[in-house]
């Protein structure tokens, strides 16, 4: 028994060697199939792991309450449609973060407003985000972290103060080796001084933060975007354990503080950083499900083309098959000859394949990182299990039915078309 098995497979070593040129060119589609899941799978893998991991620098334990369009979903195109096209949501305020500040697991929080003007310094000017914002603001995210001069404090907020702390990338615009502080920009026909610079952050959620400049909530709201509501109100908890509790309360509370019944009417939406984690892991996850199928279609194109080579094979081998057969060899041993071979040239195909995987992921994840962004193209086990399965899978699948073809030949048929 396993005499007649390493038999065959010299066999199919024999063959393939023998037509080595047809063998390379069957290699190519299993090998360009290959190669798609490994890179495929690792770019996916790592651009999930860099999102989540942008998230998280927000922290786990944050909870983000924003306006939104009555009687339309959380998450909804129509409520992003919506505010896109200008509709504006004027009910969430500063008393509505005062109510929530009084929750019994709500350690601190910030209101927020945003905006985009044109800001400059001496001939230099740059159209760039302004984020209102409390003086609790680099409590909340520890990510706000000032390197030099001082956050703004509560009084400069409650007295209109025309102060601004800028990001590390408007610093060096603005200013260069110059000294910051104390210099005024001019924003909205406006001057603000600048009291604080913002350590480098990066890019997060493809924005730059290191060209926002924070301001004051209500310096923002009254002499920039004369408005007297809120975007958004950032909640840090004490326990992050209570997280889903937590946003339970702060649901109760905005119903209670917008006089709300029905939830269809709400206009305001509580999510978690958990929350949107788990919503990013659900959407990776349906994504790679639908890439991976978009590129299995070049593993069955490569299938096919196995099976054609195989047919040819097997036609140039009749009479082989028929002597073979004559001097006692059965049908399960050509089988097995002709169902080496295909499996021999996926399986090559796959380690290749997965070379050159390896390869792609490691130049994409260079390229991203000479771009600035800490994208990482990672190679996971269940990548590899997956791209050797397939490709076994596949010589076993598209090379059976041609083996099976020549194992059914009779000698004498064999022999007589020679």
């Amino acid at each position: 028994m396993f005499h007649e098995l390493v038999v065959s497979i010299k066999l199919a070593f024999k063959n393939l060697h023998a037509n080595i040129g047809r063998t390379i060119l069957t290699l190519v589609g299993i090998v360009i199939g290959i190669t798609s899941v490994i890179v495929i799978m690792s770019s996916g893998q790592g651009l999930k792991s860099y999102v989540l991991g942008q998230i998280e620098t927000f922290g786990t334990d944050v909870i983000q309450v924003e306006k939104k369009i009555p009687s339309t979903g959380a998450m909804s195109i129509a409520n992003a449609i919506g505010q896109a096209q200008g509709i504006q949501i004027t009910t969430l305020k500063e008393k509505d973060a005062q109510a929530l500040l009084k929750l019994p697991n709500v350690a601190d929080l910030y209101p927020a407003a945003f905006t985009q003007e044109l800001a400059s310094y001496q001939g230099t000017n740059k159209r760039i985000l302004l984020f209102g914002t409390g003086a609790h603001a680099p409590i909340v995210d520890p990510g706000v972290k000032v390197v030099e001069g001082n956050f703004f404090s509560d009084s400069d907020d409650e007295s209109l103060a025309q102060v601004v702390v800028i990001g590390s990338d408007l610093r060096e615009l603005f200013f260069g080796d110059s000294a910051a502080l104390g210099k005024e920009i001019r924003i909205n026909n406006q001057n603000y001084k600048v009291i604080g610079v913002l350590e480098k952050r990066g890019v997060v959620s493809v924005v730059n933060i290191d060209e926002i400049a924070y301001l004051p909530i209500k310096t923002l709201q009254t002499k920039i975007l004369g408005i007297d509501y809120l975007h958004s109100i950032t909640v840090k908890v004490k326990d992050d354990k209570l997280l889903d509790v937590t946003v339970a309360d702060i649901i109760d509370a905005m119903r209670r503080q917008h006089n709300i019944t029905d939830p269809n009417k709400e206009d305001f939406l509580v999510s978690s950083i958990k929350e949107v984690q788990d919503t990013i892991k659900k959407v990776f996850g349906t994504i790679n499900i639908l890439l991976l199928a978009l590129t299995s279609i070049s593993l069955v194109v490569g299938g096919v083309g196995i099976m054609n080579v195989m047919y040819v094979a097997v036609i140039e081998r009749t009479f082989e098959i028929g002597l073979r057969k004559a001097v006692g060899a059965k049908a399960a041993d050509i089988l097995k000859q002709f169902l080496f071979e295909a499996i021999f040239i996926t399986f090559a195909g796959g380690i290749v394949g997965i070379i050159l995987g390896f390869l792609f992921s490691f130049l994409l994840s260079y390229v991203f990182s000479q771009l600035g962004f800490s994208l990482k193209f990672v190679i996971t086990g269940q990548s590899l299990l997956l791209a050797t399965g397939f490709s076994v899978a596949v010589g076993i699948i598209f090379g059976y039915y041609p083996a099976r073809k020549a194992s059914q030949l009779t000698p004498i048929e064999a022999l007589r078309r020679e």
